[in-house]
């Protein structure tokens, strides 16, 4: 079985970092976090349409009705590089309503969504709410910056600055005036995001690594580089084989779609994204504790991402049953890699 890319796969996993560079540059990213808040919880309708020009969010419709007809490993590699640049907004909902929202697909709608009252991202930038608390899932189409008021929803606090959160207590009727009923798998529909968010904090997992890297063999201590001591080479090392568990984890979900696999790189990618992000805050010494370094927001992102569609509880649980339901010839490795099948695989 080969697992390795494909050449259209590297070039369109090599286009979407090129897109978020000329788009999304760091620079872009810090005048989002250092400006005013109220602009940074909103993301930016310009960006969002380019993403839709590019196809990120119709990547996986039939091409007649104007995606590309990929797959969902395509998705997961461009999805990736979105949490390498740290791209903010609901990207996940946003690719999962195309063809179910009118104008999702397009980036002319910015979407956002959840699986049961609670917290929920990007409610107040929103022009719709995919509503998972089904067997079918429902979008609430309240209009734009109108999400909290038809939800009821009261703001919090948020950790990132660039992730504005909102509490939802309750979910409205299912014959409300502004929600309507698509024909859609809720729970398809909840893996995919899972498995989505789990591309991300791939995504930011990687790059914290490269950034933990690139700074213990550029900055000097007694003489040498940092990356010379055996303390931080042992903390860069941690963080390559948690990201490399996390990755070979989310690829391999992303082909077969079993929702143990999904479960498990979720949990995979969450634990990379915030153990990187704290032991590059060690690798960077009192420098990464300040604001103007980028790895604060790395684990602010972390954390956020880490509590969407399925917390670390939620997925270990879901494991456990998994487990206790094979039957007595499977083994648990039985289980996690059910699905897989073929002699080569591309991802």
């Amino acid at each position: 079985m080969d697992f390795r890319l494909t050449g259209d796969q590297r070039a369109l996993q090599a286009g979407m970092r090129e897109l978020l560079a000329a788009r999304f540059p760091r620079e872009r990213l810090r005048a989002l976090v250092d400006g005013d808040a109220r602009t940074a919880a909103r993301p930016g309708r310009e960006l969002w349409t380019a993403l839709g020009d590019a196809g990120l969010f119709a990547l996986r419709l039939p091409e007649r009705d104007g995606g590309a007809g990929l797959g969902l490993p395509e998705a997961v590699l461009l999805f990736e590089e979105a949490g390498r640049a740290l791209l903010p907004g609901p990207l996940a909902t946003t690719h999962l309503a195309a063809g179910l929202v009118p104008g999702a697909a397009e980036g002319r709608r910015i979407v956002t969504g959840l699986d049961r009252p609670g917290v929920v991202a990007h409610l107040a930038g929103a022009d719709a709410v995919l509503l998972l608390d089904g067997a079918t899932a429902r979008a609430l189409t309240p209009g734009e910056g109108n999400g909290p008021d038809a939800l009821g929803a009261t703001p919090l606090r948020s950790v990132d600055p660039a992730t504005p959160l909102h509490r939802v207590r309750d979910f409205p009727p299912p014959l409300g005036g502004s929600s309507l009923e698509v024909t859609a798998d809720a729970s398809r529909l909840h893996r995919e995001a899972t498995l989505l968010t789990a591309a991300q904090q791939l995504g930011s997992a990687r790059r914290t690594v490269e950034m933990a890297v690139e700074h213990a063999r550029h900055r000097f201590q007694f003489g040498r580089p940092v990356g010379a001591f055996q303390a931080v080479q042992h903390l860069c090392a941690d963080m390559h084989v948690r990201a490399e568990l996390a990755r070979v984890s989310v690829y391999a979900a992303s082909v077969t779609g079993d929702p143990a696999e999904i479960a498990g790189a979720k949990l995979l990618a969450d634990s990379a994204a915030i153990r990187n992000a704290s032991d590059c805050l060690q690798v960077y010494g009192g420098l990464g504790f300040t604001w103007e370094v980028d790895v604060h927001l790395h684990l602010k992102r972390a954390w956020i991402h880490a509590g969407e569609w399925q917390s670390v509880a939620e997925g270990e649980e879901f494991l456990a049953n998994m487990l206790l339901m094979s039957g007595p010839s499977e083994t648990p490795s039985d289980v996690l890699a059910g699905g897989l099948g073929g002699d080569n695989v591309a991802l």
